[in-house]
């Protein structure tokens, strides 16, 4: 499997001002935010959450508040967002709960199975399918038959017409409005077939189903944001 450098994205000074880089997409991560905790209300209250890709914390902490007797274990290979994810726990009182692992899901100690997993735009760093699939897998293989699957990715038909308006839209957004030029799009669409794998919304669940779960049901969309729960098979 060929795994991204995170150094590559989140080197210090860009895990410093990735959380204030991000603050226009609130309302979009707000509502996403709102339906997990209403998927993932089911679950016992002693419920063990593995965050994949946990970054510096943002919906761990979240979901910790939320339910308040959840057990977290954090996985996170870029050193930079892991220090700001373990300040961040302390200052909300949370470490007793939570648990952090610097790395990928391979290298994970052995630990009991997990109730549900979380990967919020993670697994759209992937480039090729086939690692996307196995990545999935492993997150499979770490929780209970039956146990939830939370993922959220950008997807996209880059070839359906309706893209490049919504492009647009994503672009206005992230710079707080105004014009956007073509010299910008033209920059986004490159990055988003050789720095991400923005892939079509079907193959995504596609992919998911593949690396061992149930049909996943998407549950939210936000122009380019795209989130589905599935079941482990």
């Amino acid at each position: 499997m060929t795994k991204p450098d995170p150094a590559i994205f989140f080197n210090r000074e860009m895990a410093a001002t990735y959380d204030q880089r991000n603050t226009v997409f609130a309302p979009l991560r707000e509502a996403l935010n709102f339906l997990i905790h209403a998927i993932l209300a089911e679950l016992p209250s002693d419920a063990r959450i593995l965050c994949v890709g946990v970054g510096t914390g943002v919906e761990l902490i979240d979901l910790a508040q939320a339910f308040p007797q959840w057990q977290f274990t954090g996985i996170e290979p870029a050193a930079p967002m892991l220090d700001i994810c373990r300040q961040r726990i302390a200052e909300n009182g949370l470490t007793s709960r939570c648990t952090l692992h610097e790395g990928y899901l391979d290298s994970l100690p052995p630990v009991d199975s997990f109730d549900a997993a979380t990967c919020l735009f993670v697994s759209h760093f992937l480039m090729l399918s086939e690692d996307r699939r196995h990545f999935f897998e492993q997150i499979a293989v770490r929780l209970r038959p039956q146990g939830y699957l939370i993922n959220a990715d950008l997807a996209a038909d880059l070839a359906a017409s309706e893209y490049a308006d919504m492009l647009n839209v994503w672009l206005r957004v992230m710079q707080g409005g105004g014009d956007v030029s073509a010299e910008q799009i033209a920059k986004v669409r490159a990055a988003h077939s050789r720095e991400v794998a923005v892939l079509p919304p079907s193959a995504v669940a596609a992919i998911i189903a593949a690396g061992g779960f149930e049909p996943p049901v998407q549950f939210y969309q936000n122009l380019l944001m795209h989130a589905w729960y599935a079941r482990r098979q």
